[in-house]
């Protein structure tokens, strides 16, 4: 993979302050509860301050960008829903009418919706950030998913948008995905970073049936052996199999790391933009909480792989960055509850003896 463009990828991540982490821990510690019975809540807290480096942990300022793309392998007739659903559900985005833009109203969350490269033309859509990559990715049953150009500009579509969120001081960044195919270019990406099968890592998707899965993992199974021999990086995986909206959350990860953005990672494709992260700039795990276990079953698999333990499983699998919108209110009730409880001198409560 030439480096062309992406010297970005080698600026150094951020470094998590651990004193302040330190600091929140013994101050949970003073307030008027006995010691975890906040349970996970407390951890949150803690992570948040040594990610913000404050005592006052915060993410009431959250920006969730969606991205999309249409995907050439959606031919292979892998997914249950036609290609075209990627642009009619750009529109219904653009529009307000998906659950991210629900879950968006309800959270004051800022929310953009960019496309990168679809089959049909959705540049009318002026509510949609466009980025005209190519019509989706190449079928990677036959050749490369995307060129070099393609995959650079992709994974800096990710970090442009970590900029603008910075730029407007926001506190916490959700990354969400749209497009039809997108869980069959996932699991083969992750098989080649993994090196599984495709048996542990390929699931239903957008719905399919036991024949729908066998067929979705005979596809992925035909693929593998025409790329492994090509793969010398984690961003060669990426370039041969992935998709477009998967190289902008991997590059909107890695610039998070190293902007110092805590990062609430989605699902099952999501949580697979991460490990790639992971594995092209380690360390990019520190940045990440993850929201939510997804129903797909190679998610566990992932999750395993990046030591990561998810926040809620309410058997979701609808991507767009939904179940880490759900779970954004753990991380506020966490922090307010940091934050706003009296300590046990300043309530004149004793203490455990």
């Amino acid at each position: 993979m030439s480096a062309t463009n992406l010297d970005w990828l080698e600026t150094p991540l951020a470094i998590p302050n651990p004193g302040a982490g330190q600091s929140a821990r013994t101050h949970q510690a003073q307030l008027t509860k006995p010691p975890g019975s906040l349970g996970r809540l407390e951890e949150i807290a803690i992570q948040l301050a040594a990610l913000q480096n404050t005592l006052h942990p915060c993410v009431d300022r959250t920006h969730i960008t969606i991205f999309a793309s249409d995907h050439g392998v959606a031919a292979e007739g892998v997914s249950a829903f036609p290609q075209s659903v990627t642009s009619e559900m750009i529109r219904n985005f653009a529009h307000g009418g998906g659950a991210i833009n629900v879950l968006a109203r309800a959270l004051d969350a800022s929310l953009e919706i960019i496309n990168l490269g679809t089959v049909q033309d959705t540049r009318s859509l002026t509510e949609v950030k466009h980025y005209h990559l190519g019509p989706g990715t190449a079928n990677f049953i036959h050749e490369s998913a995307m060129t070099e150009d393609q995959l650079s500009q992709a994974l800096h579509a990710g970090h442009e948008t970590i900029e603008r969120a910075r730029q407007n001081n926001k506190q916490l960044f959700i990354g969400g995905e749209m497009g039809i195919g997108n869980t069959t270019s996932a699991s083969a990406l992750a098989c080649l970073l993994l090196n599984e099968r495709p048996e542990r890592l390929t699931g239903a998707g957008t719905g399919l049936d036991q024949c729908g899965i066998a067929h979705k993992i005979n596809v992925i199974s035909r693929a593998l052996p025409l790329h492994s021999p090509h793969i010398d990086s984690p961003l060669d995986a990426l370039c041969r199999v992935g998709g477009f909206e998967i190289a902008a959350l991997t590059g909107a990860y890695i610039r998070g790391a190293q902007s110092g953005l805590p990062m609430l990672i989605d699902g099952f494709i999501s949580t697979i933009a991460a490990l790639t992260a992971e594995h092209i700039a380690p360390g990019c795990k520190h940045w990440f909480i993850y929201s939510h276990r997804s129903s797909e079953p190679g998610h566990g698999v992932i999750l395993k792989a990046l030591h990561a333990e998810p926040l809620i499983a309410l058997n979701m699998r609808l991507g767009e960055g939904s179940g880490a919108a759900v779970a954004l209110n753990l991380l506020r009730m966490a922090c307010r509850l940091h934050n706003d409880m009296a300590t046990f001198s300043e309530a004149q409560v004793s203490q455990k003896s």
